[in-house]
């Protein structure tokens, strides 16, 4: 059994670099590297319609390489949609992607998920033929693929999760400030585009950036109550959503909007001193742990140790 592992991976370690190595070596042909005349004269010939060249072939006659990257693709393509169907939640992964900030699709990141799953597998891979070399080879050694295969997998959407985390946490700490400086906008007599707009060409942080791309969807042509749904749908954070209802029920009824985004800024920061009260109870607590298990064992050790020296030393 030995034996036949240790061939297999010699079989794998020179199958593949050979494969890589005649790769690259074709990769560099001019043949096989060169763009077609076709491709290289349609610009300056061809009609205005096709300014991609889409309707083109990448090489004149047969490319084998053209060829086995096209199968290639379409593989990849058909296991990334085998991907999403089994995994599903599009929708609530796209809001995902959006309070994360990422300018990429449902599909796009379980492609994500599914490179970094072949990634971990082909470096678990990597290290189950280097440990057969090596002759270190047990037989949990199978399972290391796939466990690095899941690591990929997961790790993904727990970077994605962590990333919506900080993201959340730097708009709450924004908003008191944000809100704040709107209203003393609108107490000085700009309008609500006008102070949305200095407001975000002054700040620097998240939730400016996600005005200014409020502005951009005014600007467009959307109206201010359907950009500022928009700004809460892309956010997902409880204080957004409670300041931007307000502010649309004020701008519907006539309310004075300063005094309303003062209010909601106080109450942003009230929340916020009480997730700093929350988070340090959970610090102290967390705090507690080494102190019980690690430095009050110390210290009775310490205290008891010398006692019980003494006391062999006497009775021997």
């Amino acid at each position: 059994m030995t034996g036949a592992m240790m061939d297999a991976a010699l079989a794998i370690l020179i199958g593949g670099g050979a494969g890589v190595g005649l790769w690259c070596l074709l990769a560099t042909l001019p043949t096989w590297s060169a763009p077609a005349l076709m491709r290289r004269v349609a610009p300056y010939v061809r009609d205005v319609t096709d300014r991609a060249g889409t309707s083109l072939p990448t090489r004149l006659g047969i490319d084998p390489a053209a060829g086995l990257i096209a199968v290639g693709r379409a593989a990849w393509r058909r296991i990334c949609a085998i991907a999403a169907r089994l995994l599903g939640g599009g929708s609530a992964l796209t809001a995902r992607l959006l309070s994360a900030g990422w300018d990429l699709t449902a599909d796009e990141f379980r492609a994500r998920q599914v490179a970094a799953a072949v990634c971990g597998g082909a470096a678990g891979g990597v290290v189950v033929v280097g440990q057969v070399l090596l002759g270190g080879a047990t037989a949990g050694s199978s399972a290391v693929p796939v466990a690095l295969a899941l690591i990929g997998f997961v790790g993904s959407d727990m970077f994605l999760a962590r990333a919506i985390r900080r993201r959340r946490a730097r708009i709450q700490d924004e908003l008191p400030t944000v809100l704040d400086f709107l209203a003393l906008c609108l107490a000085a007599g700009e309008g609500l585009t006008d102070a949305l707009r200095r407001t975000g060409e002054i700040g620097c942080g998240v939730l400016a950036g996600e005005l200014r791309r409020v502005i951009l969807d005014v600007s467009t042509g959307d109206a201010t109550a359907v950009a500022l749904a928009s700004l809460v749908r892309r956010t997902d954070v409880p204080g957004v959503s409670r300041a931007v209802d307000h502010l649309i029920a004020a701008l519907e009824r006539g309310a004075p909007l300063a005094a309303v985004l003062r209010d909601q800024a106080a109450d942003a920061r009230d929340e916020h001193r009480r997730a700093l009260l929350e988070s340090a109870g959970r610090k102290e607590v967390a705090m507690l742990v080494p102190l019980v298990f690690l430095i009050l064992p110390l210290s009775v050790l310490m205290a008891v140790f010398p006692g019980l020296r003494l006391l062999e030393a006497g009775l021997g």
